[in-house]
C-alpha cells in the first residue's frame, strides 16, 4: 500500500484529500464527522466579521441527466460568531492531532485587521492559513474577496501584512476571474505566501426559470452573480493549476481546487503540480464517505504503477504541457474505425461531415453498412472517437511522418533567419 501522507508547505496530513472552504466546514459538528469518514484536512469555513446570508443560497446545472454537473451559489462567508468556530476548532484539532485544520480567513484590507484575526487563529491551534482572495459574490462588492484578488498589488500586500504575525504556514486562494492567473500567484509569492491554493468560484448565473423569469437562484424575485464550481469547472482549474506549476516565479505548493469529484480527478490535478487537493461539490452531493472510494482508488493507482508514495505524482506532467507555439505541426494522427464494433449509429459521419472535414466514407459490404476513414483528409481532430458512444469502435491511431518534427516557433524562427 502507497503512502498517502502529504506535506503542503509544512502542512502535515494523512492523504492528500481536504474538504475546501465552504458549507461542509461550517462547524467542528461536521468537521468532526469528515474526519472520521477518512478526510485527511479541511479548510474551515471563511471566518471574518460577522455578516447576514440570504435565502435561498444555492443553484445546481445538471446535463444531459447527470445532476449537479455544475453548482452554484450565492452564499458567503460563516455567519457564526468568531467566538464560537475558534473554540470549536480547538476542540476539533484536540481530537484529531494529526489531521490537517486550516483556517479561511477574509477581512477587510487594513493592516491591523489582518493582525488581529491572524493572531486569534493561530491562538487555537490551527496548522495554517488560508487567505480568501477569491469569492466573487457578496463579499468583493465590500472590497474583499475577488475584489482584493483581482489587483496583484492587494495581494501582495495583504500576503505581506499576514506573515508579518503568522507563525503557521500561509496559503493564499485565487480567484479565477482575472485574465491570468500566474500574476496574482506571483504577487502571493512575492508577499510571502508559502503555498497558493486554486481555484475559488467563477461568476456565473445557474439559470432563468421559463415561467417566472426569475433568476436561478432567486431571492424574494431578486437575483444576483454567484460563485459556480462542481465537475464543469474542472478543465478551467486544471490548466490555471498547470500554468501555475511550470511559472518558474510560482516556486511554492499548490493546493488545487476546482470539480474534484473521484480519485482519478485527484491524480490529474497532482500530475499537473498541486501537491493536494481540496473537495466541495462532490462532498455536498454525496456525502463525506465518498472520501472512502477516493482513497482506496488512489492507492490500488499507485500500487497498480508500482509508485511508493503520493507525492512521486506530483508535477510529473508539468513538462508535457507548454505553448501552442511548441508543438509539433509534423506529428499525425488519424481515426480508425472498426467495423465489427461500429453499431452504425452514424454519429462520427455526422459530426464529421457537417461539423469537421469530411473524411469518413459510408458504403456497403455484403449488404453491411460500414465506415471507412480517408486518411489523407484526416487532421486528427478526435472528434469522430469523442461523439462515438461505444467504446472500442474508433481509435486515434498515429501516423509516422516523414517530415521532421518543427514547431510554429521554429518555423517562424526560420522564415526570420532567412529574410535577413
Amino acid at each position: 500500500m502507497a503512502d498517502l501522507r502529504i506535506d503542503l508547505a509544512g502542512i502535515k496530513s494523512p492523504n492528500p484529500f481536504w474538504l475546501a472552504s465552504a458549507p461542509p466546514t461550517n462547524s467542528g459538528y461536521q468537521v468532526q464527522r469528515a474526519f472520521e469518514a477518512g478526510w485527511g484536512g479541511a479548510v474551515w469555513k471563511t471566518l471574518g466579521e460577522p455578516i447576514l446570508n440570504v435565502s435561498s443560497r444555492f443553484a445546481a446545472v445538471s446535463f444531459n441527466g447527470q445532476r449537479v454537473a455544475g453548482f452554484n451559489n450565492i452564499e458567503l462567508i460563516t455567519d457564526r460568531p468568531l467566538e464560537v468556530n475558534l473554540q470549536e476548532i480547538l476542540e476539533t484539532k484536540k481530537k484529531f492531532p494529526n489531521h490537517a485544520i486550516i483556517a479561511s480567513l477574509m477581512v477587510e484590507p487594513q493592516q491591523e485587521k489582518w493582525h488581529e484575526i491572524v493572531k486569534k487563529v493561530e491562538a487555537v491551534g490551527v496548522d495554517g492559513l488560508e487567505l480568501n482572495f477569491g469569492c466573487p459574490h457578496g463579499m468583493a462588492e465590500r472590497g474583499m474577496g475577488a475584489a482584493s484578488g483581482q489587483v496583484p498589488e492587494l495581494v501582495e500586500k495583504q500576503t505581506y501584512w499576514v506573515k508579518e504575525v503568522a507563525r503557521t504556514p500561509v496559503i493564499v486562494k485565487l480567484t479565477p476571474n482575472i485574465t491570468d492567473i500566474t500574476v496574482t500567484a506571483e504577487a502571493a509569492v512575492q508577499g510571502g505566501a508559502d503555498a497558493v491554493s486554486m481555484i475559488n468560484t467563477i461568476n456565473s448565473l445557474a439559470g432563468v426559470d421559463l415561467d417566472s423569469w426569475n433568476t436561478v437562484p432567486h431571492v424574494g424575485g431578486k437575483g444576483s452573480h454567484g460563485g459556480y464550481c462542481g465537475p464543469a469547472v474542472k478543465p478551467i482549474a486544471l490548466n490555471m493549476v498547470a500554468e501555475c506549476a511550470r511559472n518558474a516565479f510560482v516556486n511554492v505548493p499548490i493546493s488545487g481546487i476546482g470539480g474534484i469529484s473521484n480519485w482519478q480527478d485527484a491524480a490529474e490535478f497532482m500530475l499537473m503540480g498541486a501537491t493536494g487537493v481540496q473537495v466541495c461539490t462532490a462532498a455536498m452531493h454525496h456525502g463525506f464517505s465518498i472520501v472512502e472510494d477516493m482513497i482506496d482508488g488512489l492507492n490500488n493507482y499507485l500500487d497498480d504503477k508500482g509508485i511508493a508514495s503520493v507525492t512521486d505524482l506530483v508535477g510529473q506532467s508539468v513538462q508535457r504541457y507548454s505553448d501552442w507555439g511548441d508543438l509539433d505541426l509534423n506529428y499525425k494522427i488519424v481515426a480508425e474505425i472498426n467495423n465489427d464494433v461500429c453499431i452504425n449509429c452514424n454519429k462520427c459521419h455526422i459530426a464529421c461531415e457537417d461539423t469537421s472535414h469530411q473524411c469518413i466514407d459510408l458504403y456497403t459490404e455484403s449488404g453491411r453498412p460500414m465506415l471507412k476513414v480517408r486518411e489523407q483528409d484526416c487532421v486528427g481532430c478526435n472528434l469522430c472517437s469523442i461523439v462515438c458512444p461505444v467504446d472500442g469502435a474508433i481509435s486515434m491511431v498515429e501516423r509516422k511522418s516523414t517530415i521532421a518534427p518543427m514547431t510554429w516557433n521554429e518555423r517562424q524562427s526560420l522564415i526570420s533567419n532567412f529574410a535577413r
